[in-house]
C-alpha cells in the first residue's frame, strides 16, 4: 500500500468516560469485518483498548512504551499482537507509559517518538487507530503529530460538549507548530438516549454548532450496556453480540468512515 493510503486516525478527547476506548476497539472491529487491515495501537497507560480485545502483554514481549522509549531495541513490528479476528492486531500499552513521559522531557524530537517508531510498518495497515490518554500529554502530542485524523467522540452530556472547544484548540495548535496535515475527520455523538431530555438537547447543539455540525456524523452511538459488557469479555461488540443496538451502530459508523474518505 501506498504512504497515503494507510488512514491514521487519532481517536481523541480530553475529557475522560466520553466512549473514546470503546469506540477504538469496535470501529477497529467493525472495520475489520468490512475487509480492512487495522492496527490499533493503546497510547494509553490504562491499557483499557487492550483489556478490551482480550490481550494481556506479556512480560517477554515489547509494548507501547518500549517502542517509542527505545526504538532502537524494540522495532514496532515485534509488539504487534494478532487478535483472534482477521484482520485486527494490536500493539498493547502497558502501565510503564505512565512514566514515559518523564523520561521524555528532555529529550530532543520527542513529540515525534511514536511516529519515527511505526514508520516501518504504517503502510502495511489500511487504518491505524490510535487510542488516547483522557488528557493532554505528552502521549496524547505524539499520537497527534503521527495522526492525519481525529475521530473525536462526545458523549450527549453537558460537561463533554463544553469540552470540544478545548480540544479543537489543541488540535489547531498542533496543526500550527507540529503537524500541518493533522485535520478533525469527525464528530461522534455517543451514550446517546432519546428518551432523556439532555441527550436530545446535545445532540441538537452538536448538530446546530457551526464549528462541528459539518463534522458529526449522522451515525449515533446509543447508550447500550452490552458494550461495556463486551469490553470486559474482551471482544468487540461487533463479534460478541452481532445485532445489539452498538454493533449495529459501530457498523454504520465504520462505513460511513469509509465513505468519508
Amino acid at each position: 500500500m501506498g504512504a497515503n493510503q494507510t488512514r491514521i486516525i487519532a481517536v481523541a478527547n480530553e475529557k475522560g468516560g466520553v466512549g473514546k476506548t470503546v469506540t477504538v476497539i469496535n470501529l477497529g472491529g467493525a472495520l475489520a469485518m468490512e475487509q480492512k487491515s487495522v492496527l490499533i495501537v493503546d497510547m494509553d497507560p490504562q491499557a483499557n483498548a487492550t483489556k478490551g480485545l482480550g490481550v494481556k502483554a506479556g512480560e517477554n514481549r515489547p509494548t507501547a512504551y518500549d517502542i517509542i522509549i527505545d526504538g532502537t531495541s524494540h522495532a514496532a513490528a515485534d509488539a504487534i499482537i494478532h487478535t483472534p479476528w482477521e484482520g485486527l492486531d494490536v500493539i498493547p500499552s502497558s502501565v510503564d507509559l505512565s512514566g514515559a513521559e518523564v523520561e521524555l522531557v528532555d529529550e530532543q524530537g520527542r513529540e515525534n517518538r511514536l511516529k519515527e517508531a511505526l514508520a516501518d510498518i504504517r503502510d502495511t495497515y489500511d487504518f491505524i487507530l490510535l487510542d488516547t490518554p483522557p488528557s493532554l500529554s505528552l502521549l496524547t502530542v505524539n499520537v497527534l503529530s503521527f495522526a492525519g485524523e481525529v475521530l473525536v467522540p462526545c458523549q450527549t452530556h453537558p460537561y463533554a460538549f463544553e469540552a470540544l472547544d478545548e480540544l479543537f484548540d489543541t488540535i489547531g495548535i498542533v496543526r500550527a507548530e507540529i503537524n500541518p496535515d493533522i485535520s478533525v475527520s469527525g464528530v461522534l455523538a455517543t451514550f446517546y438516549d432519546s428518551r432523556t431530555r439532555i441527550s436530545r438537547m446535545i445532540l441538537d447543539n452538536l448538530k446546530s454548532d457551526r464549528r462541528y455540525r459539518k463534522l458529526l456524523f449522522n451515525t449515533v452511538i446509543r447508550a447500550n450496556t452490552t458494550i461495556a459488557e463486551s469490553a470486559g469479555v474482551g471482544r468487540p461488540i461487533v463479534f460478541y453480540r452481532k445485532n445489539s443496538y452498538g454493533a449495529v451502530d459501530y457498523r454504520h459508523l465504520a462505513k460511513e468512515l469509509l465513505a468519508r474518505s
